[in-house]
């Protein structure tokens, strides 16, 4: 018979203990102990299941809060923000104690006494949620708002609050409480697109933190719990009662004295929306930094806080502005009034009615939008908002009559003082000397660009008049026929090939026998016969151009044409490419300019110098190739050293023409401005300024290009739809009236520039009329290769019937040129 198993004396209690446990359970008494079991069993279910798949709080260390795109001008202003989200991260010493207890006092005051859960605070929420039934009270901390921001949605489950506690621990163990609050501060939302306690200082009270008040503080504490309720914008009385009771709080928790909680709840409140424009007006190019960042840097770039330095200069930014949008208006008044942008039947209605319907009017700098009320035989009255009103005199309204261009006319015919009726929108403008005068947006279009040769950087850029009123970029998105402005490419090659300054060109009928249809002209509708190279760019003689073309040959002239940096768009086959029949853009054309204007180098136009990330660091630099600019123009005392053109070093661009290429194409190209088509451009009194003037046919693109030993500057005009200018409305006027505002105020107290010729020109003088040299005395001094002094009218001669002539063709001699007897010693005094 087995023995009987004895059974140790603890497990025995063991199981009377787990009975009566049971037994508890079961009676009615053991019913909270059931539901607080249960709960401890569904809690531990909850961690297990859910702990795994909770996100790493590690990140917080490494996030990168959303920072709005910044865009500056060289020197620091700003040009353009972009971003949803305003925000102005700022360190946790960077914020006054005042404005932490600001937010301590209402949002988590035991902030620095729990460790991520505040138990009391957990115990007034459930007591609420048991007297009322409703999760009136959150009970969070700063630390758990914190977690539920960057981790968790902000529905109010249960089930997402075990997730925020659990969290929320685990942030406590991760992060500092001065962290934890730095995070917390320059994460939350004030309204408004404003995150974070820096931007919202800035935008409703345009002050830096350390500029606050306590009242504004306390009123900045209030808004993020409610941010649409307790705004002071929206809702000031809720907002007020908010500040109130955080002042209350704050001086119940001794962190301020009587005194200075009985001040600050007597301050008014001042908060208004101060949302700073830009420093400097530049949209076009903003947006194309805005662009390129995006191209580079992908979609959410644009939040990383990101600061971009331009290569954009202010003074000649705005410079460039003013000549665009005068050279506008100006155009527009000489072809008259184009009738109002709408017309608003006026009955019944109040100034109200007048203002809410103004809002809706695009704003364009300069140009405030103003409805007429009233007529007399005195003028116009007008309304501008705001019950403001103006009164236009009968002479502010004499100059809108019925445009020239009738097909642009889009009213009724009108002249002067009845060119406005009552309820038209117009325009109105402070002229000088502060009186308004009617200003419509013109609806011509402009663009100007300036670039500096030495590098390629845009110092200057304007797309059109205003980029509120269309953003399309006209100086770098729109491709239009440069016109003769492109004719110096061509004879640029021809100079390569042995041409020179003295060589006659036919300035005769082209027949061309692919193309017996095409019967191209000069602008006169003249043929001036043998011309000399140099007059025949000077007056743009269209036949004596493409005559040289099709000496040169038009696959040599391309190719040596692409080393400008000109694409296939850019060059057309056939013989009308010397027209300019290609197309090209503003920057584009500044960029084969600047070839001319540095010497020969070619670089590459860019508009961004440095990019920084969020936390300053440097992460593109641009470092472009240069010119050799010291070696190639004198400003003030520094001498260049044109030798040193002939060798390549570390750093430069490549040189792609030669330096006397450059040389006499500059001499050529001041000849336009001294006694060709640009002698508009000789009010300013600068020998160092060189360009040509571009008009397509029938007038539809006004183009100048230019520039001085700082500046290529391109100017263009034309409409969108490419309707026609009008007559008188050609490159020499239209687009270098532009061309000319831009550069008196550029070149303002700046220096004249000189040339030197470079090695292997020579001096000669010659006869004009016939482009031979000449011994005695007089004729015009002219730079040639010295190889080419013994064949200066180029590789296919053109000479001139008569006994000194050396026999040719029996043509009339083209009218003596107007040129002087001298010529300044060696182009001392010209760029």
């Amino acid at each position: 018979m087995a023995a009987a198993r004895t059974v140790p004396r603890w497990r025995s209690g063991l199981r009377a203990t787990r009975r009566w446990f049971f037994h508890l359970l079961g009676a009615g008494l053991g019913a909270p102990l059931q539901l607080l079991a249960l709960g401890l069993v569904a809690a531990g279910v909850f961690v297990g299941v859910t702990l795994p798949d909770l996100p790493d709080v590690q990140t917080l260390r490494t996030v990168q809060l959303q920072e709005p795109l910044r865009v500056y001008s060289a020197d620091g202003r700003l040009m353009g923000e972009f971003g949803i989200e305003r925000r102005r991260p700022v360190s946790i010493q960077a914020i006054p104690p005042l404005i932490i207890n600001a937010f301590l006092a209402t949002e988590d005051s035991r902030f620095f006494e729990h460790r991520g859960i505040d138990t009391q605070g957990l115990g007034r929420a459930l007591l609420s949620y048991l007297a009322t039934g409703e999760k009136s009270q959150g009970g969070s901390t700063i630390s758990m708002q914190l977690t539920r921001n960057f981790f968790l949605s902000p529905e109010k489950t249960f089930q997402r609050k075990l997730a925020e506690v659990l969290l929320t621990l685990h942030v406590e163990q991760t992060l500092t409480k001065e962290e934890i609050l730095e995070l917390y501060l320059n994460q939350i939302f004030f309204g408004h697109r404003a995150y974070g306690i820096s931007a919202a200082a800035a935008f409703y009270y345009d002050k830096t933190l350390d500029q606050l008040s306590l009242a504004e503080a306390a009123m900045l504490a209030g808004i993020p719990k409610a941010p649409s309720v307790n705004n002071p914008l929206t809702n000031p009385q809720r907002a007020l009662e908010r500040r109130d009771y955080i002042l209350g709080r704050m001086y119940e928790l001794n962190y301020i004295d009587a005194n200075q909680y009985a001040e600050a709840r007597s301050a008014p409140d001042l908060a208004q929306a101060h949302q700073r424009g830009p420093e400097l007006e530049a949209g076009y190019m903003a947006e194309m930094v805005r662009a390129e960042i995006v191209r580079f840097y992908g979609e959410d770039a644009i939040n990383r806080g990101y600061r971009v330095t331009t290569t954009l200069e202010p003074e000649l930014q705005r410079a460039a502005q003013d000549a665009v949008r005068s050279s506008l208006r100006q155009y527009d008044r000489r072809h008259g009034y184009r009738g109002p942008e709408a017309t608003l039947d006026l009955t019944g209605l109040n100034d109200a009615e007048l203002d809410a319907y103004l809002d809706t009017v695009p704003r364009i700098p300069e140009l405030i939008p103003a409805l007429v009320t009233g007529l007399s035989s005195a003028g116009a009255k007008l309304y501008l908002g705001r019950g403001e009103r103006v009164a236009l005199p009968r002479q502010a309204l004499s100059w809108a009559r019925t445009q020239r261009n009738l097909k642009r006319w889009n009213g009724e015919r009108r002249r002067g003082p009845e060119s406005v009726a009552v309820g038209d929108l117009v325009r109105l403008r402070r002229n000088a000397q502060g009186d308004w005068m009617l200003t419509p947006i013109p609806a011509v279009a402009g663009a100007l660009v300036a670039l500096d040769p030495r590098d390629g950087a845009l110092r200057a850029l304007v797309g059109g008049y205003a980029f509120n009123d269309s953003k399309f970029n006209r100086a770098v998105d729109m491709r239009r026929q440069p016109g003769s402005s492109f004719k110096p490419f061509v004879y640029a090659a021809a100079l390569d090939k042995g041409w020179t300054p003295v060589s006659l060109l036919r300035d005769q009928a082209v027949r061309v026998k692919s193309d017996p249809n095409w019967n191209p002209k000069n602008a006169d509708h003249r043929e001036l016969g043998p011309i000399p190279m140099r007059r025949a760019l000077a007056l743009s003689r269209n036949l004596a151009s493409i005559n040289l073309l099709q000496s040169v040959g038009l696959d040599e002239a391309q190719a040596y044409i692409r080393r400008f940096g000109f694409d296939t768009p850019a060059l057309p086959r056939g013989l009308s490419m010397v027209l300019g029949t290609g197309e090209l853009s503003p920057v584009k054309l500044a960029e084969g300019y600047a070839v001319f204007a540095n010497g020969g180098y070619h670089v590459t136009p860019y508009f961004i110098r440095r990019i920084e990330d969020s936390d300053g660091q440097i992460i593109f630099d641009a470092k472009p190739a240069r010119a050799c600019s010291d070696c190639w123009f004198k400003i003030g005392d520094t001498a260049p050293d044109p030798r040193a053109l002939i060798a390549q070093g570390q750093g430069l661009a490549e040189r792609v023409i030669d330096p006397r290429t450059a040389y006499q194409m500059t001499a050529l190209l001041r000849e336009v401005i001294d006694r060709g088509t640009g002698t508009r451009a000789k009010k300013l009194s600068r020998p160092d300024i060189v360009g040509k003037t571009g008009t397509t046919n029938d007038v539809r693109d006004s183009w100048f290009a230019g520039y001085q030993a700082e500046f290529v500057t391109i100017a263009w005009m034309g409409f969108d739809d490419f309707g026609k200018l009008g007559r008188g409305e050609e490159g020499g006027k239209a687009a270098l009236g532009m061309w000319l505002a831009f550069m008196e105020a550029a070149l303002k107290e700046r220096p004249i520039a000189t040339l030197a010729p470079p090695p292997g020109l020579i001096a000669i003088r010659d006869n004009a009329a016939r482009g031979v040299e000449i011994q005695a005395k007089g004729g015009f001094l002219e730079m040639v290769q010295e190889e080419h002094r013994k064949s200066m009218l180029g590789p296919e001669s053109v000479q001139i019937a008569g006994p000194t002539a050396g026999g040719g063709r029996n043509t009339k001699a083209p009218a003596k040129p107007n040129r002087p007897r001298t010529a300044p010693r060696v182009m001392d005094d010209l760029f």
